[in-house]
């Protein structure tokens, strides 16, 4: 069997990533037809079929799969390999890639980037926005090379560098009626109240879909949505209450925009956030130098 292109494989893998050949070919800035003849000829070369091209959700074969488990160990070598050959000729370049969940993004922003970046001016960052779930899949495909994650479910083929603990909240408007009370806020006392919630492909929406199942108690939003930001300014404008970590909404309750109520809640309680990179997979030395100071640096990493 003749040896396999690195090339081709790059190819396959975009298209695994945008799920068709057009718009992979578009991101890799290549003409269609080239990216089409190359898989052609790594198919021929296979005998089998690496890709779908009915297939616009998942076209990628079992053979395909395959490939591309290869490729990408491959380049996570080839990137560790190239960072330590910098570090030796204190070049201190690279490229770090993240995810991270928009409720700890203005964390990691307000100082801890601006610092980092500083300290390493030729390390390029590259931050993505993702619930975990979604954040999950990047490391699957590795596309990140770490993620900061709330509240994600452990996963066999994740490792965790380091997790901390910051409870699910229940934030009100400054003044709200629920503040005045005496006892913890029981979960079924909320259906009284409007209230916004996020999509529970994230972390936070993951604990609330599991207090109803626990509590046989269906909450009904009168605003859901992917955004913390709505959600906040759903609080501060008055209009109901809703769940974030208490670091979410650090400045909001400082101004007097935001309360936090005590709420007894063993799921909430134990929420975390958590660092994770994928299981076997070494990271850059720029990759560790960045979360070194994050854990030095970020509130979110510390309890």
């Amino acid at each position: 069997m003749h040896k396999l292109s690195p090339r081709t494989l790059e190819y396959l893998n975009a298209i695994a990533r945008y799920k068709t050949l057009r718009k992979a070919a578009a991101r890799l800035n290549i003409d269609p037809s080239a990216v089409s003849r190359q898989i052609s000829q790594l198919e021929a070369t296979l005998r089998l079929p690496v890709w779908d091209r009915t297939n616009n959700r998942n076209p990628i074969t079992p053979a395909g799969e395959e490939l591309l488990q290869y490729y990408r160990k491959m380049t996570s070598s080839e990137q560790a390999t190239l960072s330590r050959i910098d570090d030796l000729l204190n070049l201190r370049t690279g490229e770090v890639r993240i995810a991270v969940g928009e409720g700890i993004l203005g964390d990691l922003i307000s100082s801890s980037l601006q610092s980092f970046l500083e300290l390493h001016k030729d390390i390029q960052l590259t931050v993505e926005m993702a619930g975990a779930q979604d954040a999950v899949q990047l490391l699957q495909e590795e596309h990140i090379d770490f993620a900061l994650t709330y509240a994600s479910v452990n996963h066999p083929k994740l490792f965790c560098h380091l997790e901390t603990n910051h409870p699910l909240e229940l934030i009100v408007p400054f003044g709200h009626e629920l503040t005045r009370a005496k006892e913890p806020v029981t979960f079924e006392e909320l259906t009284h109240y409007p209230m916004a919630l996020i999509d529970k492909s994230t972390g936070m929406g993951r604990l609330v879909t599991l207090c109803e199942e626990i509590h046989h108690q269906k909450l009904v939003p009168r605003l859901r949505s992917n955004s913390v930001a709505a959600l906040k300014n759903f609080v501060v404008s008055g209009l109901g209450i809703t769940f974030m970590p208490l670091q979410t909404v650090h400045d909001e309750i400082a101004s007097h925009k935001i309360e936090v109520v005590p709420m007894h809640n063993p799921i909430f309680e134990q929420a975390k956030v958590r660092v994770l990179s994928l299981e076997g997979r070494e990271l850059t030395l720029a990759a560790q130098a960045l979360l070194e100071h994050l854990s030095e640096t970020m509130n979110f990493l510390h309890d």
